[in-house]
């Protein structure tokens, strides 16, 4: 029970903290306030506690898939928001649109892995027995996560500005993928999408429930046994992630020459 109470709370954590990270070491490369993430941060622990609050009933929507679709509508809010971001970050006078488009990512994020938390501890607080391990469990995987966040961050900042742009963008074109991939699983497990076999089987050499299968997750939307479609609109949410990224750099490459 240790050990799952890990490995569930790190994977959830862990795409927040990353997503958060990253977005702060932008925020200061583009001398900005951190307000923002504060604000979005509180505002997403409110819209978790309300998400979980009322997870039963959202559940029973749709004919019962409604927790898909909500999830489905929450990855996309995400991927909508990291390419508002990169649109936003070639023009300079978009600062605005830069922190709404970040304090969007932060706040969605923590709705949906939040939510998870609160729902998953909640499900143990009438099992007494089990209750202290799961927390201390959960305890181990928050510290892992929230550590590789905050390590993500300095390792950043530690960068030239044009490398630092670099990673930040590689980064969120492998998030902006991973939330599709997710959404597209979800839209297949509540018979959304036509039912399909998977195209391969990585599991035998990084398993999904492995550490590093859960850093792949989190970063990237790593699924050992994705179906054509997941790959489909993975690589294509990759290359247009990928396009407007280019952009980017090529704006900061004449901003470091000046």
């Amino acid at each position: 029970m240790l050990i799952n109470a890990v490995i569930i709370i790190l994977r959830e954590v862990l795409e927040a903290s990353l997503i958060m990270g990253v977005l702060l070491a932008l925020s200061q490369l583009n001398l900005l306030s951190r307000a923002w993430c504060i604000q979005a941060t509180l505002l997403g622990l409110v819209g978790a506690a309300l998400y979980a609050a009322n997870i039963v009933v959202m559940s029973e929507m749709y004919g019962g898939i409604g927790q898909e679709i909500i999830n489905v509508v929450l990855y996309t809010l995400i991927f909508v928001c990291i390419l508002i971001l990169l649109y936003s970050l070639n023009y300079q006078q978009q600062s605005k649109a830069i922190v709404l488009s970040m304090s969007g990512c932060v706040v969605v994020a923590i709705v949906r892995e939040g939510s998870e938390i609160m729902v998953y501890i909640q499900g143990f607080l009438a099992i007494p027995q089990l209750l202290p391990t799961v927390l201390v469990g959960s305890s181990i995987g928050a510290g892992i996560g929230v550590s590789i966040g905050v390590f993500v961050y300095y390792l950043i900042v530690s960068l030239s500005s044009l490398s630092a742009i670099r990673f930040i963008l590689l980064v969120l074109i492998l998030i902006a993928g991973g939330m599709v991939s997710q959404a597209t699983q979800m839209l297949l497990q509540a018979d959304l999408l036509p039912s399909q076999l998977p195209i391969w089987d990585t599991s035998g050499i990084i398993s999904e429930q492995s550490l590093v299968g859960q850093i792949l997750f989190a970063m990237m939307g790593y699924e050992a046994t994705p179906t054509m479609l997941q790959v489909i609109f993975y690589v294509l949410s990759i290359l247009l992630t990928s396009f407007l990224a280019v952009k980017v750099v090529r704006r900061y490459q004449k901003i470091s020459i000046v």
